[in-house]
């Protein structure tokens, strides 16, 4: 579930860039709770940063793919302790959806 282009991440980045993190990972790591609120966050915006507040560089590079894996999203970016993951919601109406929509 790549994106298409480099347009496309470029877009996709551009817009994550006014987020603000919504899920945060910290000292329990991966519990159930977190999951559960990656998913409906997810669910609700597609597009969301997750702040990754664990050990070392190593430590988080997991922590972020076992959230990609868990939650079926992909990984747009990550800069130190923030990552950007997309996952699009197939029930929601692609008209009404904000993300890539294109700027008059």
């Amino acid at each position: 579930m790549k994106p298409s282009s480099s347009k496309e991440l470029r877009q996709l980045r551009a817009l994550a860039h006014a987020l603000r993190p919504v899920v945060t990972v910290a000292g329990n790591g991966l519990s159930a709770s977190v999951l559960q609120e990656l998913d409906r966050a997810l669910s609700d915006h597609e597009l969301i940063k997750v702040k990754v507040s664990v050990g070392d560089r190593v430590q988080r590079e997991t922590v972020v793919a076992a959230l990609c894996e868990h939650s079926g999203a992909q990984l747009v970016q990550r800069i130190g302790n923030i990552a950007t993951l997309l996952r699009r919601n197939p029930t929601a109406d692609p008209k009404k959806s904000n993300l890539l929509r294109a700027k008059p």
